[in-house]
């Protein structure tokens, strides 16, 4: 597991391989994927998610995200891909980049769970859609049994430990220093612990900011699993989503769709 956190060629190409085989057809069911898409990813990283959208025709690609180091991975990787060079890369924190413009599609898988005041976030987001258009979001709810994403710790016991991550704050954070964790990794799990978001939070913010949910998926199995560990992904059972309580602990991966009122296709 550690090894895709530090191949990041390997990790590009796990990424567009869920997007093309699980998220792309997510999404086409709310709005069809055509050279005339405008796309945004927010917290690209190398921009694997963004490879089946430029495979797919979109005209104009663009990633976002506040690591310099990992938009030059992406810049040097699209360089040898076939019309690499449509794809706008800016290292940029997203609240600096108001004058991107607007998009058909604002994509984020994975990010929402590290980013500090969600709800300032998705208020800020609403802003980057075009009319018409629909933001994307996947991200694991904070009590599945990985939501800290203690998989990348280079402890093999702590790594495949589940649910440590709601251990209490200064118990978890000795128990990582204990297990030989750098101060670095230690201090980036203790981040997500304050970070995680759960889907009662989410749909809350959601809510207040205005938006309506076009279409959901809670998975039991995340799609991510097909590639990484030859999992064959799976829904949750549907009597579960409607359980709260359940849902947080036992989902691994949500994806959604939402968008304005006034902005449905």
């Amino acid at each position: 597991m550690h090894e895709r956190h530090t191949d990041r060629e390997l990790y590009f190409r796990e990424q567009a391989y869920t997007t093309r085989k699980h998220v792309i057809p997510f999404i086409s069911g709310v709005m069809e994927i055509t050279h005339s898409l405008s796309v945004l990813e927010i917290g690209c990283g190398e921009g694997g998610n963004l490879l089946p959208f430029l495979e797919a025709g979109c005209s104009r690609i663009t990633g976002i995200d506040i690591s310099e180091s990992k938009i030059g991975n992406a810049r040097r990787f699209y360089a040898s891909i076939p019309d690499g060079e449509k794809v706008e890369f800016i290292a940029a924190d997203i609240y600096n980049c108001g004058s991107a413009g607007k998009f058909d599609l604002v994509f984020m898988r994975d990010v929402l769970e590290h980013i500090h005041d969600q709800a300032r976030f998705i208020a800020f987001v609403k802003n980057l859609l075009a009319p018409g258009g629909v933001l994307f979001i996947a991200f694991p709810p904070w009590n599945n049994p990985f939501g800290g994403h203690q998989q990348v710790c280079d402890s093999r016991i702590l790594s495949k430990m589940p649910w440590i991550h709601l251990l209490p704050g200064p118990l978890y954070g000795f128990l990582l220093r204990i297990a030989g964790e750098s101060r670095a990794r230690v201090e980036g799990l203790m981040e997500i612990k304050e970070t995680g978001i759960n889907l009662g939070r989410f749909f809350r913010i959601i809510k207040k900011e205005g938006f309506s949910v076009m279409q959901k998926s809670l998975w039991f199995i995340n799609p991510n699993f097909e590639i990484k560990f030859g999992l064959r992904p799976r829904l949750l059972p549907g009597f579960i989503g409607r359980i709260p309580f359940l849902r947080n602990f036992l989902a691994t991966t949500g994806y959604f769709i939402i968008s304005m009122p006034h902005h449905e296709p």
